[in-house]
């Protein structure tokens, strides 16, 4: 499978003579459940170790996984306590439950339930089934009833994140019997790059990187990569847009979408919660992510088919909620703009029928 990225620098004159020609594109070599192996180029020398390392810094740091934070044990208040006909201590029970690797299939935080008892062996294929999300290591063991007497019962809490996420006892203290855990969201397990040299039929010394990726199976290794890149994609933008300064406050707030990280700029619309009629009018607009909607004036999202002023507002309430905006704030207001009430009948009328089809 091969897919071209045309190159389209902006370069001085004299490199651009020698670039013009080079047509870079990736080629995925293997491609597995939890492997994945492609060539990315030709590029001009120096710039293969460039992307590498970058790429390969932000795989381990950004990619976006799913985790267990904490657990509720029946009949146990913390981890120090001891559980009957169990031959697990409660801290061996959580270093196992910190090991289920979860794919999430809503993009949402979650709850997942374990519900046991009689003598045996306990693996992760026990815990009960949700279609919000998939274990996909149900051998892992995670402990041994005694006796036909034995029980176990168990919640647990579901949450996405980048990264590791080490445990905060005193976050949790003040609810008796959460229990929290190590969250590792990451589902990259190791990641590989070399530079190798080549060179066109015009001798044009060039080189291709190549990259390998492994991962927990959780998400696979062509995803990662694509989400790897548009994390450094959306941090070269804000810097490709980069002014001077000094300037006035109606010029920041006018760019107020350069404040989001990338994490809240890739946020997607279905996880916003929006109604039926704004989530669709949207996605009518190709408009994905948070930060494509705030790039966006309100002037331009008004003239969307059925997107009116209660869209808008609904829009702006939930990014100041959720920490996407100061509160209160409006963005995409230019100077001149008509401040129009909701009532306002001059606006497109919004047709619910139309977009819940």
């Amino acid at each position: 499978m091969v897919m071209d990225y045309s190159i389209v620098p902006e370069l001085e004159p004299e490199s651009d003579i020698i670039l013009e020609k080079i047509n870079s594109k990736i080629t995925t070599e293997i491609l597995e459940e939890d492997y994945g192996k492609f060539t990315f180029g030709p590029l001009p020398l120096g710039q293969g170790t460039t992307v590498g390392n970058s790429l390969r810094r932000v795989l381990y740091s950004s990619i976006i996984g799913t985790a267990i934070t904490w657990v509720k044990i029946d009949g146990i208040l913390h981890e120090y306590s001891t559980i009957e006909n169990i031959k697990e201590s409660v801290e061996e029970l959580l270093l196992n439950f910190k090991s289920i690797r979860i794919k999430s299939k809503s993009e949402r935080s979650g709850k997942l339930r374990l519900e046991v008892d009689g003598e045996g062996k306990v693996s992760a294929s026990d815990i009960m089934a949700s279609s919000d999300f998939e274990i996909v290591n149900p051998e892992l063991h995670l402990a041994t009833l005694d006796t036909k007497k034995s029980k176990l019962s168990v919640e647990f809490n579901i949450e996405r994140g980048v990264g590791y996420k080490v445990k905060n006892i005193e976050e949790k203290e003040t609810t008796i019997g959460i229990l929290p855990v190590d969250a590792i969201f990451s589902p990259i397990r190791k990641v590989n790059f070399n530079v190798e040299k080549t060179t066109q039929s015009d001798s044009i010394e060039l080189e291709n990187l190549n990259i390998e990726i492994w991962t927990d199976s959780t998400k696979n290794a062509l995803d990662s990569l694509k989400e790897a890149a548009n994390v450094l994609l959306n941090q070269y933008m804000i810097l490709s847009k980069a002014t001077e300064e000094n300037q006035d406050e109606k010029e920041n707030e006018s760019e107020i979408w350069r404040q989001l990280t990338p994490e809240q700029y890739n946020t997607t619309i279905e996880q916003l919660d929006l109604s039926s009629r704004t989530l669709n009018c949207l996605k009518r607009a190709s408009l994905d992510t948070v930060g494509q909607i705030i790039e966006t004036k309100r002037a331009d999202l008004l003239k969307i088919r059925n997107f009116g002023v209660k869209s808008f507002n609904e829009l702006n309430d939930k990014f100041g909620t959720m920490g996407f905006l100061p509160e209160g704030f409006v963005w995409g207001v230019e100077e001149g703009d008509e401040v129009i009430d909701e009532t306002n009948e001059d606006q497109p009328k919004e047709d619910e029928n139309t977009e819940q089809k």
